[in-house]
């Protein structure tokens, strides 16, 4: 059964949401057209914007072509320390010791970017954690490797492992750091998928790709991500260059509420990666918008429920509704709800009695579970002897 969100329903109506409100009272809304100009063209081998808090890409580029991410890697690296501080078998406070290994080929030794740490010295994880974050320190992801993993490649293996839980099913790690190896690729898309993942699981720890400087044994050295310098609202996330997969740079900015993510892949210059990932941001936030359609828990409409006591079971959803819409496409916005048409008791909380769809222009835009708001138990013999016989005559 299909029916618009009924007028009846105790509906919290968003500030510029016009078409719901035509749907709820069923008005008419003439909606103007609303011109969007084409994307940028960016000088890169592959790029892609999204909107962080719906996974709506706006625009897109070969992202599903793989290519050497170079530092990039260094995410999914931060990434597993982060889960493995969560789950409670490592400590902030745990020491890493810096093998010969990470030492010769992270190191200062190795004339990579490096957080310049000692060999044979032992680092709290957080210390180490903000140096391949801030710094992209090859030192500090190996030592961090061979602490949680035993080695480099085992970890390579966790990280394969982790991404394929998370989604990127693209994806192949070889090592910690992103040096060049045979088969250690990636695409736009999955790193997209792994800064929504560091943004919304890990907050505690996202901010640190925010801070701009990394001081440690007395050598102060700034963030590689010139945006941070720049760009009041960008708040990470990762750099990456080698010769094979030229300048790359993940970028993160918040405005207004909405939070994008942006992945530039194979630019030919440092300078250039941040000017082309600003072409993206600035073209996002000026054309889109991320709009809360409804709120968990929040009463989007009523229906009855045969032979239960109450009889009408409130309807919602259980989880927030953001979308993704073009700037001035409010009035063009419409909700549906679509159910069986009879409902029998019992029926628990949080049971899925349906969908609500939302779509823009006649396209669906999301669409989500609608679940019970409240248990709604069986009713007395009576009452359902009688509800039998009204069901009767609707027939």
């Amino acid at each position: 059964m299909r029916f618009h969100i009924p007028r009846d329903a105790k509906l919290l109506l968003k500030s510029g949401f016009f078409a719901v409100l035509s749907l709820v009272w069923g008005g008419q809304v003439q909606a103007a057209q609303v011109i969007i100009p084409a994307p940028p063209q960016l000088a890169a081998k592959a790029y892609l914007l999204v909107d962080a808090d719906t996974g709506e890409v706006i625009v897109e580029s070969n992202a599903d072509e793989l290519l050497p991410p170079a530092s990039l890697t260094k995410m999914m690296t931060s990434y597993i320390v982060s889960e493995e501080i969560h789950a409670g078998r490592l400590k902030e406070t745990d020491l890493v010791r810096v093998s010969v290994d990470a030492w010769r080929r992270g190191g200062s030794a190795s004339g990579s970017s490096t957080m310049f740490l000692k060999e044979g010295s032992e680092v709290p994880v957080l210390d180490m954690l903000r140096g391949v974050i801030i710094q992209s320190g090859n030192d500090a992801s190996i030592a961090l490797a061979e602490h949680i993993a035993g080695s480099e490649e085992a970890f390579a293996e966790v990280m394969n492992q982790q991404a394929q839980l998370l989604g990127m099913t693209s994806s192949n790690f070889r090592n910690a750091t992103g040096w060049p190896a045979e088969g250690h690729l990636t695409n736009a898309r999955d790193l997209s998928i792994l800064a929504r993942a560091l943004i919304n699981d890990h907050p505690e720890h996202y901010k640190l790709y925010s801070e701009r400087y990394l001081k440690h044994n007395g050598i102060n050295q700034p963030n590689r991500n010139k945006l941070l310098f720049t760009n009041k609202y960008v708040d990470g996330l990762k750099t990456g260059h080698t010769k094979e997969a030229g300048y790359c740079l993940v970028a993160s900015s918040v405005r207004n509420g909405m939070r994008l993510v942006s992945v530039v892949m194979g630019t030919r210059s440092e300078s250039s990666r941040a000017v082309e990932s600003q072409k993206l941001l600035a073209y996002g936030f000026r054309y889109y918008q991320t709009h809360k359609l409804y709120s968990a828990g929040e009463v989007l409409g009523q229906t009855r429920v045969w032979g239960g006591e109450p009889q009408q079971l409130t309807l919602t959803i259980a989880k927030d509704l953001p979308a993704t819409i073009p700037r001035g496409a409010q009035d063009k916005v419409k909700a549906e709800i679509q159910m069986e048409a009879d409902i029998e008791a019992p029926v628990a909380k949080g049971q899925v009695m349906g969908k609500l769809q939302v779509t823009l222009d006649g396209e669906l835009l999301i669409e989500t579970d609608l679940v019970a708001a409240t248990d709604i138990a069986e009713a007395g013999l009576l009452d359902r002897a009688w509800d039998a016989v009204l069901r009767m005559f609707e027939e």
